[in-house]
């Protein structure tokens, strides 16, 4: 079965770095709420390699298909996350994909 998995990458700066636990809390309670999220997780980055351009959290989420996907991105509670946490950073990034 192909799932959808939704990648972001997040730029804290250093005085916003305690809200990264925060916004991952919300956005774990939503996980309840929405028919179709399977799976979230995050944290910070922890890589030796260096390669992350100055990005220091990021988060996968993985969705049954699209549709669920769909459904949490323009979901109400979802944009009231948004809403609460974009101010705080300095960049973020999104990717989706479909896999097994």
């Amino acid at each position: 079965m192909t799932k959808m998995y939704h990648i972001v990458l997040l730029k804290f700066p250093i005085a916003k770095a305690h809200r990264a636990a925060q916004l991952f809390a919300a956005l774990e309670e939503l996980k309840s709420r929405l028919p179709g999220f399977l799976s979230f997780t995050g944290g910070p980055y922890s890589s030796p390699e260096g390669l992350h351009q100055g990005y220091t959290h990021g988060f996968v989420m993985t969705f049954t298909d699209a549709a669920a996907r769909d459904h949490y991105l323009f979901h109400p509670d979802h944009e009231k996350v948004k809403q609460e946490f974009l101010p705080d950073l300095e960049g973020v990034v999104a990717l989706d994909f479909e896999g097994i």
